[in-house]
């Protein structure tokens, strides 16, 4: 081992379901807003297998657009309120990302640095955290193994493909999955993320599954 959670400010209080035997691969899920990583890091224990440490942060709490600038634990520095599905111009401005993206980055670096390979590492969340999984995953440097993205969308859409064209990620595997009955990030807003990865990305690689009557939320057929 070659490092300490401790010099990684969002996995030195993480929630961390460790495996039962030598961890061979990872998890790393990003919760929503206002959620923490508590309730995702149980969900990991009732599906969690054997070699799979599984790493679930807690992000800071910060002034939200969204919530009248209360502050509430975030993972996107900005969000920009925006009318029916101009939602999905929600923005990670390019100033900010450097610095919202490096943390989250900078866990994938922890564990590769600590005998993981990339490539064994599955990079997931749920509605914003999503949202940060696909657009960390896509602008990589490091081969992941997957993007699990639920109830969210892709930041900066308009960036890409551009935005991914020195990202070792090219032939990603994407799991998007999304309520249909979604009333904060409407299914219509997964199904154009989905076409838009379509664009750039393997198509034969990316899987948009949708649940009728679900709201934003998960359910156990996630």
């Amino acid at each position: 081992m070659c490092g300490n959670n401790m010099s990684v400010p969002l996995l030195a209080e993480a929630v961390t379901v460790s495996g039962t035997e030598r961890e061979t691969a990872a998890v790393i899920f990003l919760h929503g807003l206002g959620d923490n990583g508590h309730g995702w890091a149980d969900s990991m224990s009732s599906i969690r297998l054997p070699y799979v440490k599984y790493i679930c942060p807690h992000a800071p709490s910060i002034p939200v657009t969204l919530n009248m600038r209360m502050m509430m634990p975030s993972c996107l520095c900005q969000l920009i309120v925006c009318r029916g599905f101009m939602i999905y111009n929600i923005s990670l401005s390019l100033p900010l990302s450097r610095p919202l993206l490096s943390p989250v980055k900078a866990i994938i670096d922890h564990e590769v640095k600590n005998g993981i390979p990339a490539n064994r590492i599955v990079l997931g969340g749920f509605s914003q955290g999503g949202a940060l999984s696909l657009y960390t995953a896509l602008t990589s440097q490091h081969k992941l193994a997957g993007v699990v993205a639920l109830s969210c969308w892709l930041p900066l859409h308009k960036s890409f493909p551009q935005a991914s064209s020195s990202s070792a990620n090219q032939c990603v595997a994407v799991l998007q999955c999304h309520g249909e009955m979604d009333p904060m990030i409407p299914v219509q807003i997964g199904a154009m993320t989905f076409e838009k990865l379509k664009s750039f990305l393997n198509p034969q690689r990316l899987i948009f599954k949708t649940y009728p009557g679900m709201m934003h939320s998960s359910c156990p057929q996630v």
